[in-house]
């Protein structure tokens, strides 16, 4: 379904339905135009026709130029290969719009978002409590992402959570500090005896602002604060600002850089995955397995090293290429480490599968079924481990579209299909990367110089846990205005407290380990 078919399905259901504009202003971006009045209807119908969550909904302070606020919704058309976003000016005084939460649950945490940082009321949301500007530390009426906020002082309040009551029912307050290093999250769990029937999750405690940050920068300095939000997704985070950018600079991006973005990706993913089947073998007691994973993702981790100067691929992405690239030399370690690195991930991959005890411990826990899975909108490996058939490499890029990407999915939605799904993308992404090296002999540039423009932009690319969205508007002198960061983990954190109930409290560590989410993904 392309953008001219996708509005003739919105006007069958609502005729008198007229956008203010419609534009594809990239090939992979439609952009649709509308009024205030018809913001929900035109939502509610583009969630069902394109099957699609709200992948990223976000407010713009347009008030300097135009005198209003902006608020955009974007859905993804996997079909087209596409996004879709609907946007509408809200007049400044009193800022509102009828909310999307009832019907489309993805929404529900952005408008809430919305709400904290800009003021902007989403009417009819039933629940508009505190995301990261915790009550109990920031004065209500402090709106951060608004151009003229100078911090006021206010009231301060208690957050209230969600009780169960009944006979025998007890809450089990964790966190927000942890054993280890793990980031700050509280989680309040209600047991009735053993069995876990509500989790209610809190998070914020490492906001850090980083949206506000980008305000004013260039890209070129914004891209290594991008690079910063998450330290083990450094080289996703760096794609999806760079395409952004390179979208609104008009740039090309050179086909060997390309294919070296690929490898790099690619082994960002791999070092991801052996350590979260190391973590889920040792939240088992299962240490043999979880030290061995351990010396297969430092093994990535050097060979990232040797490759580029940088464990984490940091300052490796560039506006229009990269800064590194892979020389004959370098080409045979990478090829020899690969054969090495197969070879142990395929020892331990047959260490978990055969042992019992293992296998029992993961088999049915943290069941998260498909419908539910949709219904909260999850994305990333942990929507495929349910069934939903969504990787942006599938769908998006070139370079993976010619090395016959192959996506994978599970369908049991528990641990063992999280586990089983991480084996099948480590054996893909060493397959990835081998023929990406292959294509390298060819040479080229590697690097293409970018021209600051005036303009707006959705970057995008699929790391670890899924898809990092960065939505980027620069003004005339290539600075920019708003950066709207989402990373996978914002969509799935939610989806954890629904794939526990019915579980013990014991096996949370293991069914936390295997979603792997994100605290600095979420903490922005």
């Amino acid at each position: 379904m392309d953008g001219s078919e996708i509005i003739s399905a919105v006007k069958k259901v609502f005729p008198e339905f007229n956008p203010l504009s419609a534009a594809l202003d990239y090939p992979d971006e439609l952009r649709i135009k509308i009024q205030p009045q018809d913001f929900k209807a035109v939502c509610l119908e583009l969630h069902k026709i394109l099957s699609s969550p709200v992948m990223t909904l976000f407010a713009v302070d347009e008030r300097k130029r135009k005198n209003v606020f902006t608020v955009i919704a974007v859905f993804l058309n996997l079909k087209q290969g596409q996004w879709v976003s609907v946007e509408m000016d809200l007049a400044p005084e009193n800022p509102d719009f009828d909310s999307l939460s009832r019907s489309i649950h993805s929404a529900s945490l952005f408008e809430r978002e919305v709400w904290e940082m800009f003021g902007i009321t989403p009417k009819g949301n039933p629940d508009l409590r505190s995301l990261n500007l915790h009550d109990e530390v920031w004065p209500q009426g402090n709106f951060p992402l608004r151009k003229d906020f100078k911090a006021a002082a206010g009231n301060l309040s208690e957050y209230k959570f969600n009780r169960v009551e009944g006979s025998g029912i007890f809450e089990v307050p964790v966190g927000p500090v942890h054993a280890g290093i793990i980031g700050p999250g509280h989680f309040r769990f209600s047991c009735a005896g053993e069995p876990i029937v509500n989790l209610e999750l809190r998070l914020g405690f490492t906001h850090r602002g980083v949206e506000k940050l980008f305000e004013g920068k260039t890209c070129a300095e914004a891209l290594t604060l991008a690079e910063c939000i998450s330290g083990d997704s450094v080289f996703a985070y760096s794609s999806a600002f760079a395409l952004a950018a390179e979208k609104i600079s008009g740039v090309c991006v050179p086909e060997k850089a390309a294919y070296l973005r690929g490898i790099f990706i690619e082994l960002e993913r791999l070092y991801n995955h052996a350590g979260d089947i190391g973590g889920i073998a040792l939240d088992v007691g299962f240490s043999f397995p979880s030290a061995y994973a351990s010396l297969i993702r430092e093994a990535v981790l050097q060979l990232n090293e040797l490759l580029t100067n940088s464990r984490y691929l940091k300052k490796i992405n560039a506006i229009g290429g990269v800064n590194a690239d892979i020389d004959a030399a370098k080409q045979i370690l990478l090829s020899r480490s690969l054969a090495k690195i197969k070879k142990d991930f395929r020892e331990l991959t047959q260490m978990l599968k055969f042992s019992v005890s293992f296998m029992d411990r993961v088999d049915t826990t943290g069941t998260l079924i498909r419908k539910t899975a949709q219904d909260l909108g999850v994305v990333g490996f942990t929507a495929r481990a349910s069934g939903i058939p969504m990787d942006l490499r599938k769908h998006f890029s070139g370079v993976y579209r010619q090395a016959k990407f192959k996506m994978a999915t599970e369908e049991g939605g528990d641990v063992l299909a999280r586990l089983n799904l991480r084996f099948t993308e480590f054996a893909e992404s060493l397959r990835l990367i081998e023929e990406f090296l292959s294509r390298l002999s060819r040479g080229g540039e590697i690097l293409t110089p970018p021209q600051p423009k005036e303009a707006a932009a959705l970057g995008y690319a699929e790391g670890a846990r899924g898809p990092v969205l960065c939505w980027l508007k620069t003004d005339a002198q290539g600075r920019i205005e708003r950066c709207k960061i989402t990373d996978p983990s914002s969509h799935n954190w939610q989806a954890l407290g629904y794939a526990v109930l019915g579980n013990i409290i014991p096996d949370f560590p293991l069914c936390n380990k295997s979603f792997n989410l994100s605290y600095p993904g979420n903490d922005l």
